[in-house]
């Protein structure tokens, strides 16, 4: 069997409030807990990794895994503007000397989707204080932390409010055949999830036109009374100003984001220099079909090549990928019927984690590490044989001269899949959330089988 080089990074990730529990001072906490709130199920305690993070990190290594990539939590370090909980720091020394003990490289994520609740109540990523204000806390907490660190992402998925306007404007077009679209910004403040490992794809299930006008109609009226219970949350006047780092933005906002990323890096770099530094981005493997290349170029431009100048002095890039897009002359097709997917509703194509390395490689030079790929299934055989299919591809990469550092699957754990609960398993490790009893899966074993040794 191959494996990948001596002294490649393989492990897994998780984000913080999907993992951890109890994160109370976060703006996901806020949302989970309203009348109408867009999240089938609320975090509550996770599964518990923030007491159980030796265990789990221990089942990692015992793999033969070599690197894990997590996030510490903004919220619990700075749950008021002028707070600095340095118990929580502590916190986070630990799971960093635990990765050390057990020799696994971290990687951090600085923020992984959660933001302080404060932070939202000021405006949020349309307020362009959160530039200095993310710098500070980025630069404070390395100040404390950075000697047990090496790999950081600043923002994980810095291209998803982008994503999530264009998603939410394709999803209210195929609902109604466009007599929607025009509502559309009436939700651009309603939190819908990440379209990287969280993302849904809409299904038209054959429905007659009156019915899906009534779950419109339905879907339009929650998510007004979900607004409006999101602004006095967080004690904002107007109901559409609510800006979380998921939900749609304006291309002010995106510059933010980057402008943010950016301040970060500098800031961290100053205090220390040892750092490698970056942020991820959720890509897709853009194919088109004859007639279909115009707009494939123009949706690789918005995803990633736009980005490239904030990000053409960082160390490295972090390379997010779950499945392709395809375009005809009319833009994104849907997968056929005949064609698999996985519990999110995409499509189950691990091929397409290779195809974006190569896109990626060829506009940035620098180190690329895949932070997050993996499939949502109850299969683990399924879950397997996309591990072994995506790592071939990636060992192409290598052998090609790509400078492919790492690759993170997502998840370790069966975890909380933002707007969608527990329902959906990406995880090598399968967790009785009665008891959080921990149920390594096999997958666990394979993907610690092409370590190179």
């Amino acid at each position: 069997m191959n494996t990948f080089p001596k002294g490649f990074m393989l492990g897994a990730a998780t984000a913080a409030h999907q993992v951890e529990g109890n994160n109370i001072h976060s703006d996901y906490w806020v949302q989970e807990q309203l009348p109408h709130s867009s999240f089938d199920e609320p975090s509550l305690d996770a599964v518990d990794h923030y007491h159980r993070y030796a265990e789990d990190i221990g089942l990692l290594a015992s793999a033969g895994l070599n690197t894990y990539r997590f996030s510490i939590e903004w919220a619990r370090i700075q749950p008021e503007p002028d707070a600095w909980v340095e118990d929580e720091v502590e916190h986070y020394r630990k799971v960093l000397q635990c990765c050390y003990d057990h020799h696994v490289k971290p990687i951090v994520t600085m923020m992984h989707f959660s933001s302080p609740k404060w932070l939202i109540s000021m405006g949020g990523w349309e307020n362009p204080q959160v530039v200095e204000l993310f710098a500070a806390y980025c630069e404070r907490l390395v100040g404390e932390l950075g000697d047990m660190m090496e790999y950081v992402c600043t923002i994980n998925e810095a291209n998803m409010r982008l994503q999530l306007a264009a998603l939410i404007q394709d999803m209210m077009k195929r609902m109604v055949g466009g007599a929607a679209a025009e509502n559309a910004d009436a939700v651009g403040a309603e939190d819908t999830g990440a379209a990287g490992e969280s993302g849904d794809a809409v299904q038209s299930g054959g429905a007659s036109a009156s019915d899906v006008q009534v779950g419109v109609n339905l879907m339009m009226e929650n998510m007004k009374l979900s607004m409006m219970e999101n602004a006095r949350a967080f004690g904002i006047e107007d109901s559409a100003g609510v800006h979380t780092f998921v939900s749609q933005c304006t291309p002010q906002g995106d510059l933010l984001v980057m402008r943010a990323h950016e301040a970060a890096r500098d800031a961290m770099k100053a205090q220390c220099p040892h750092l490698k530094i970056g942020l991820t981005l959720s890509l897709h493997d853009l194919q088109p079909y004859p007639g279909g290349e115009v707009m494939a170029r123009k949706e690789w431009d918005e995803e990633f090549l736009h980005y490239l100048p904030a990000i053409e002095n960082d160390d490295f890039l972090g390379v997010q990928c779950y499945t392709r897009k395809r375009f005809d002359e009319n833009g994104v097709t849907q997968p056929t019927d005949g064609e698999p997917r996985t519990q999110m509703g995409y499509e189950d194509y691990p091929a397409a984690i290779a195809g974006v390395v190569r896109n990626v490689a060829e506009a940035f030079k620098g180190e690329l590490i895949v932070t997050e790929n993996g499939i949502a299934t109850d299969d683990d055989g399924r879950r397997c044989e996309f591990i072994r299919e995506a790592a071939a591809g990636l060992m192409d990469c290598i052998a090609e001269g790509i400078p492919l550092k790492g690759y993170m699957y997502w998840s370790l754990l069966d975890n909380f899949e933002w707007q969608k609960g527990y329902s959906k398993t990406f995880g090598l490790i399968a967790v009785d959330r009665t008891t959080q009893k921990r149920y390594p899966k096999e997958s666990l074993k394979v993907l610690g089988a092409l370590a190179g040794k």
